[in-house]
């Protein structure tokens, strides 16, 4: 059997690696400093916050699409009111599409982001409502009950997010969106699938880990296969309704290329009588005040969703 045969079968059902691709992963063996990524994981947020400061509002487009993926954003009649959270909202390409297309109060969307100048740009944003909305700044590493009750959530969105994350705290940023989802409620997911283009084309020096890679900016992307992100979800004590990769094809004008995009997407539900989830050492803290009061009056998530609103 000659060396190029295995080669030629590697990758995944998605995603099959030419030979040059395979070489160049093994000859990728050059892994960044304890030192250097101790200062990325320390400098996250102000790197996110450099990249909404040079890209605004127009690097990432409407997320359209989302509703044709997800059934369960679709808006429905039933009487009760539904609420959502989206993690990782950026500058609002999820929920502005999202609500102008709903065009009824039938939906509160909490939605928050990692970076400070990302939630401000939400909140400039003409079609900002917050009768509809609240937006917030927070690690999803963190505990989120302070801003979100809860139970309370019957639809979280996770979309491109937890790649940014580091892999050693993923888990626990599943465990934080469980504890605020409904029983029986789902998690919508999408993110980068290993061997992603994107992936294949860092250079030497790049490497976290094992498919964890910083970009040149600063900010950090690990590529999942489907085990590695089902391995996740049910230590999160989540249970995998459906779990596939998405294969597209971006067409890159300057450089007049089509290329292979390779996402993961998935849906996740919590049980309705969940198991008992190991929570990390690392302790999680919930500062509680009389600020909070509306939040913790709205537990069940009952009654008008302007009581749940900072003011």
């Amino acid at each position: 059997m000659s060396s190029a045969e295995p080669a030629s079968i590697a990758g995944h059902v998605a995603r099959v690696l030419t030979v040059e691709e395979v070489t160049r992963l093994q000859k990728d063996k050059i892994i960044v400093s304890d030192f250097k990524q101790s200062k990325l994981e320390k400098e996250a947020e102000k790197n996110w916050d450099l990249f909404y400061k040079r890209n605004t509002t127009k690097f990432f487009k409407d997320r359209h699409w989302t509703k044709r993926e997800f059934e369960e954003l679709l808006s429905d009649t039933a009487a009760e009111k539904k609420f959502l959270l989206e993690v990782g909202c950026g500058v609002g390409n999820f929920i502005f599409p999202l609500l102008e297309a709903g065009g009824d109060k039938s939906v509160f969307i909490y939605a928050c982001d990692f970076s400070k100048r990302a939630v401000q740009f939400v909140k400039d944003h003409p079609s900002y409502d917050s009768s509809s909305c609240k937006v917030f700044q927070a690690d999803i590493t963190n505990d989120i009950s302070e801003f979100v009750p809860m139970d309370c959530i019957n639809v979280a969105t996770m979309i491109f997010v937890l790649s940014a994350i580091h892999p050693d705290k993923m888990v626990q940023a599943l465990i934080n969106v469980f504890k605020v989802l409904k029983p029986g409620g789902f998690l919508l997911f999408r993110d980068y699938g290993l061997y992603d283009h994107a992936m294949l084309r860092f250079e030497p020096g790049h490497k976290l880990s094992e498919n964890f890679y910083v970009r040149q900016d600063g900010t950090r992307a690990f590529y999942f296969s489907i085990e590695k992100l089902q391995e996740i979800a049910e230590s999160a004590g989540f249970k995998v309704v459906e779990i596939h990769y998405v294969k597209r094809e971006t067409v890159n004008r300057k450089e007049s290329i089509c290329v292979p995009r390779i996402f993961v997407q998935a849906k996740f539900s919590k049980p309705l009588s969940p198991p008992e989830i190991h929570l990390p050492e690392r302790p999680v803290i919930q500062e509680k005040d009389q600020a909070n009061s509306a939040c913790l009056e709205a537990k069940r998530c009952n009654g008008n969703a302007n009581d749940r609103i900072d003011s």
